[in-house]
């Protein structure tokens, strides 16, 4: 978790210097340990919220950049994961619920990318999808650094 950290925290100072390039450089490393310790890490939540923030400040950067497809990209990227993850019943229960309390965030972050930048294609098709599924139930939003 400490590594992930720093290297978020280094993203996150070359993105607020508007060094974009070194910024996604960073950011896809945080994303690429979230992503490989994913179900390894030994607090669910953490490890859940490490894969949603990353995806999420990719997303930022890519509206920074003009780039809202890729922006849609990562947001669908990680709420399609999230509800996988919830349906594994190969996956411990508490990384499961972890998913299942962090997908509200990720499903509002869809809705608020949506109403600001319109539908794409991938938007388009994991809302509905996920709307004509029973299992997405809207639970209370957890805040946390982004």
């Amino acid at each position: 978790m400490e590594h992930w950290k720093r290297t978020i925290e280094r993203a996150n100072r070359h993105f607020m210097l508007g060094e974009f390039v070194d910024a996604r450089e960073a950011y896809l490393q945080a994303l690429a340990l979230a992503q490989v310790l994913f179900e390894r890490w030994a607090d669910a939540d953490e490890a859940v919220a490490a894969c949603v923030i990353s995806h999420h400040n990719l997303a930022d950067l890519h509206l920074r950049l003009n780039q809202p497809e890729e922006s849609a990209e990562y947001l669908c990227a990680i709420h399609q994961r999230l509800l996988q993850t919830m349906q594994d019943p190969r996956l411990a229960p508490a990384l499961r619920e972890a998913a299942l309390r962090q997908s509200s965030k990720t499903y509002v972050e869809l809705l608020n990318f949506i109403s600001e930048h319109g539908e794409y294609p991938r938007t388009h098709r994991l809302l509905h999808m996920d709307a004509a599924s029973p299992r997405h139930q809207p639970v209370p939003l957890q805040h946390g650094v982004h």
